[in-house]
């Protein structure tokens, strides 16, 4: 395998399995740490801060700081700031998406007699009927219409449980406009990994469990791939794709 000068490293399925932590990920991120090598965790989570998912990390025993991750909540809030900056807008989401709009100084309607320019929409499990009423009427009024991640079902310790994609699909539905999504397999959150880690996307491997997200998110930003089969897709399931990672492996062990 190349020798790459940066990583960006799926979670779920790939580091940690819901609370329980994958040990092969363990020593290469120790590994990393100790050879001063950047890297990023890229998750499409939008419900967590950086500073809680760093914190889950080290409670697995894995060091690593709120600078290593980068959230879709923090790649739709960098998005906003550049493309509608100074617009209004009205969120769906928890706590990690707020913080990160607030943080870039975002500003976000708590008046519904207001109109929103923009509708923001992450996980919330807490949705109701009348925030997604709310959301379809801003839309249907023109507010541009942006989603943290397409992920249509997020494995947790229950099983599979409806993901932000299923939320966003009911809007997508009630509006008939499709959103702008950031989080993989889109581009925007690998350029903007990239950028934080100031590398080019020759010298960065993305590395996760989820060919429809993780790999294809690689593969659309013309970033080198490595698929483990810790997760989500199996060696099986390459046989069905049109285009192949650039490597797979079983799992991190050894990887450096």
């Amino acid at each position: 395998m190349k020798r790459y000068k940066g990583y960006l490293i799926d979670l779920d399925g790939t580091v940690y399995r819901g609370n329980e932590v994958i040990e092969s990920a363990k020593p290469f991120i120790a590994k990393l740490n100790k050879k001063d090598i950047p890297y990023l965790f890229v998750t499409n989570n939008s419900s967590k801060t950086p500073a809680q998912v760093a914190e889950k990390l080290t409670k697995m025993g894995i060091n690593t700081t709120a600078n290593h991750v980068m959230t879709s909540s923090l790649a739709t809030a960098s998005y906003l700031s550049r493309e509608h900056l100074g617009k209004k807008v009205y969120v769906i989401g928890e706590q990690g998406l707020f913080q990160a709009l607030k943080d870039m100084f975002i500003p976000v309607i708590e008046q519904e007699t207001e109109q929103a320019d923009v509708v923001v929409v992450g996980i919330d499990r807490k949705i109701t009927y009348e925030k997604l009423a709310q959301a379809c009427l801003h839309i249907r009024k023109g507010a541009t219409f942006l989603s943290t991640n397409q992920d249509v079902a997020i494995p947790t310790e229950r099983g599979l449980l409806p993901g932000n994609g299923s939320l966003t699909s009911v809007l997508t539905t009630a509006t008939s406009v499709q959103p702008t999504f950031i989080g993989k397999p889109q581009p925007e959150i690998i350029t903007q990994s990239l950028q934080r880690l100031q590398l080019s996307k020759e010298d960065v491997l993305m590395i996760g469990d989820n060919y429809h997200t993780d790999i294809l998110a690689g593969i659309h930003s013309d970033v080198d791939t490595l698929l483990v089969f810790t997760g989500v897709s199996q060696l099986g399931d390459l046989a069905h794709v049109d285009k192949k990672p650039t490597y797979y492996a079983e799992n991190l062990q050894n990887l450096l």
